[in-house]
């Protein structure tokens, strides 16, 4: 009897053990599943369209293709040096100058900027300029303007500045390399380019204001977003239409931000 009684005390103690045993592997199931959803990362960059990328899918395109249309000419081109150290880079296609006796100039364009990520969604900016004198007729300029340093910078994250103002300007060198030029102002906080009916070289915009442009950057990523919050974003989360700007920087210049 005594054996007996022992024996049904051990089963019962094993029989205890083995429902606590099932109770706990249940647990320590869900929890490592609990644990490898914690685990995962969450989808923090999601990409940004806005409700018309129209107008800023074609800034995008005419963009690259002013800079590959510009650089193809290595010798008349922005010297690669220089494009390097730029922080950021606009491009203004086709900016219209018109008027009888006194006229003006307007035009639309974009601009990236160097992120370590590479180079930046793309901005859209507007350029307006005033001038005097004897003008008839018409014609389309491209202009190209890089941004320098943290003084170019701030000016260009703000509500409008005026070139030569807030940030001084300069017309940049043309060529394969700036160190054969010696009087290019290399601490100008903006050089400036222009191509006109086939020529190319740097030219002075002194006096054009340049402001966001609101139209665009709202059809292209949507309301509240701007200029500072685009230049700031990867480019992989613009829509793909805008993209193309910011790649072809990404061929002429692959240095990533500091």
């Amino acid at each position: 009897m005594m054996m007996m009684k022992s024996i049904m005390q051990w089963a019962g103690l094993i029989l205890l053990l083995m429902v606590c045993a099932l109770a706990v592997n249940p647990q320590k199931k869900g929890s490592a599943k609990t644990q490898t959803a914690a685990a995962a990362p969450t989808q923090t960059d999601t990409p940004i369209r806005g409700p018309n990328t129209k107008d800023g899918a074609s800034q995008a395109t005419k963009g690259a293709e002013v800079l590959t249309e510009i650089m193809a000419v290595p010798d008349k081109g922005i010297p690669s040096d220089l494009l390097d150290k730029a922080e950021c880079v606009l491009v203004f296609p086709k900016v219209i100058k018109a008027g009888f006796i006194v006229g003006g100039s307007g035009g639309r364009g974009l601009a990236s900027c160097r992120l370590k990520t590479g180079w930046s969604a793309p901005a859209f900016f507007d350029i307006k300029g005033g001038s005097a004198g004897l003008q008839i007729g018409g014609q389309a300029t491209d202009f190209v303007l890089l941004i320098m340093n943290d003084t170019g910078m701030k000016s260009l994250l703000s509500d409008k500045f005026e070139l030569g103002g807030e940030a001084s300007i300069s017309a940049g060198p043309v060529g394969r390399t700036s160190a054969a030029t010696t009087d290019v102002k290399m601490d100008a906080a903006i050089l400036s380019y222009s191509r006109s009916k086939g020529l190319f070289g740097g030219v002075s915009l002194k006096g054009n204001v340049i402001s966001p442009g609101h139209g665009d950057m709202e059809g292209t990523y949507g309301k509240g977003y701007n200029a500072q919050t685009i230049l700031a974003t990867d480019k992989t989360r613009a829509p793909a239409e805008v993209q193309v700007f910011p790649n072809k920087l990404g061929t002429l210049s692959a240095r990533t931000a500091q």
